[in-house]
This record gives structure tokens, C-alpha cells and sequence, in this order.
């Protein structure tokens, strides 16, 4: 088997964790096989002093599909 990994940011107002199944949610529309989210960085934007969104980077991991000569 053979595996592939990528990076994608995640955000939302409500919570950290809402961020993740966002970029995992989002994802899954066009990637079959996700077997693995891994959060690598949390971040927060700021506006008027106070927490506006959360921001996740998650690594995906996902299987390549075999379809040669298709």
C-alpha cells in the first residue's frame, strides 16, 4: 500500500475542535481513504482583543488508489 499525506488549514468561530472535522469534512468530498488526521498547529485570530476564529493545520493521511491503465 501506498500512502499520501497533505496540509490543510481548518477554521472556525465556534471551536477547535469544529475546525478540524471542517478540514476533514471538507476533504472527504473529493478524497476517499482518509485514515488519519493528525493536528499539527492550533492558532486563533484576533479581533478587538478577544478570540474571532480558531485556526487548526492538519495533516491527512489517505490511501493511493491502484488504477493503472484505467
Amino acid at each position: 500500500m501506498v500512502e499520501k499525506t497533505i496540509t490543510l488549514t481548518g477554521t472556525s468561530v465556534n471551536s477547535i475542535e469544529d475546525a478540524v472535522n471542517l478540514a476533514v469534512a471538507r476533504a472527504a468530498v473529493t478524497i476517499e481513504g482518509i485514515r488519519r488526521a493528525e493536528v499539527r498547529d492550533i492558532g486563533a485570530n484576533i479581533e478587538n482583543g478577544t478570540v474571532a476564529s480558531w485556526r487548526v493545520r492538519v495533516k491527512l493521511t489517505f490511501a493511493v488508489q491502484d488504477r493503472l491503465h484505467e
